[in-house]
């Protein structure tokens, strides 16, 4: 049996996660949450869990009362994250949370040698350097959880010692696939939310329509697979099927397929190297007829251009960029800007903060936080 800990238990990753343990012959032993203290009482009289990090001070004072009849400790903060990151008996974390909150804990967990199921794409973004570095040092494993770093890392596991020509991260284009940028301009919250393909949460829902959810993604996959941004082609593939492919330098390329469903990935990662069966049903491709790709449209999706520069210059702006987009993605769920000013201010804050090439975590901290100064400043 796995040990494991999910960090970000009543978000869709941690709530899928649950639902597959059945399937792996795993016990949670740790579980983390923000705010949803119903559902964190549930998963916790469900899961028995030895530990539940409650990140809100607040919220974890509520979830201890309403746990007062059991053993499972109660901690919060930072803190009581990264105790549930690193307790003692983990085999894995499941990195599950959203946004920069999930750096600390995800190398606390290295450091305590607890391989990472990684599904907390701010940790490399922010800080690839050092994490994959950090793991590197302690013989960590980090196994991609995300669909499309799922499927690169199952489509090298027939490279046979040859050598990566291009990676092909594959795009669903989100609801706004085929607008101009001027278009864009009168998009509604609800548009945005209500992805063709995807159930996600509503932060990822919007980095989806705005595709920065795909430059994240870029720079993600250049820090997991060591290569350069100029390597890595993104493709719009509307049906969701191809969730990545890799190219060699004969040209060949392999392909990784499946229905859209993140347990497929969740799964994998959990069980790597075997697979087992799984809930997600095959795809029925007779069905399916065929299958799309496009190039993107940078110019009406500039979030693509400004990852890119990111991943290129490396240093603290991916932290900058990172901070400052959760920054107006929370403002625009909030009804206080529109659709098209969230890259506007992401480059602002891209502008505004000063580079730095070489980082240490504190660095990103700092950068993370001066990036949501400026982008509230700007709204002011």
């Amino acid at each position: 049996m796995k040990n494991i800990v999910i960090l970000g238990s009543t978000g869709s990753i941690g709530m899928q996660t649950i639902d597959i343990l059945d399937s792996i012959d795993a016990k949670v032993c740790a579980i983390s949450v923000n705010t949803n203290i119903v559902r964190a009482e549930q998963q916790a009289r469900q899961l028995h869990p030895s530990v539940v990090a409650v990140y809100n001070e607040e919220k974890a004072k509520e979830l201890k009362m309403k746990l007062a009849d059991t053993d499972i400790r109660v901690v919060s903060g930072m803190d009581g994250l990264i105790e549930a990151a690193t307790f003692p008996e983990a085999d894995v974390v499941v990195t599950a949370v959203v946004g920069m909150v999930g750096l600390l804990p995800t190398l606390a967990a290295i450091d305590a040698g607890k391989d990472i199921a990684l599904a907390n794409k701010e940790t490399l973004v922010c800080a690839g350097q050092i994490v994959m570095k950090r793991a590197r040092e302690k013989g960590i494993a980090i196994l991609p959880v995300d669909s499309e770093h799922s499927a690169i890392f199952q489509c090298l596991q027939g490279a046979a010692g040859n050598r990566l020509s291009r990676i092909l991260l594959t795009a669903s284009g989100g609801p706004f696939f085929g607008m101009s940028r001027e278009q864009m301009r009168h998009v509604t919250k609800e548009q945005a939310l209500h992805h063709p393909n995807w159930s996600m949460g509503a932060k990822i829902t919007i980095d989806s329509a705005s595709m920065m959810n795909k430059g994240l993604e870029l720079i993600e996959a250049m820090w997991l697979y060591d290569v350069e941004p100029d390597d890595i082609d993104i493709v719009v593939h509307r049906e969701s099927i191809v969730h990545s492919a890799v190219e060699f330098e004969d040209g060949s390329v392999i392909a990784q397929m499946g229905n859209p469903d993140m347990r497929l990935p969740i799964q994998y990662a959990l069980t790597y190297p075997e697979r087992l069966p799984c809930k997600v049903p095959p795809v029925d491709l007779p069905r399916r007829h065929s299958l799309t790709f496009f190039a993107p449209d940078e110019e009406a999706f500039p979030t693509l251009g400004l990852a890119r520069r990111a991943a290129a210059a490396r240093g603290n702006l991916g932290a900058v960029m990172n901070g400052a987009n959760e920054a107006a993605v929370a403002l625009f769920l909030q009804d206080r800007i529109p659709f098209y000013r969230i890259p506007e201010l992401v480059k602002e804050a891209m502008d505004a903060v000063d580079y730095m090439p070489d980082i240490r975590v504190e660095d990103v901290l700092e950068s993370d936080c001066a990036a949501r100064e400026i982008v509230h400043s700007l709204i002011r």
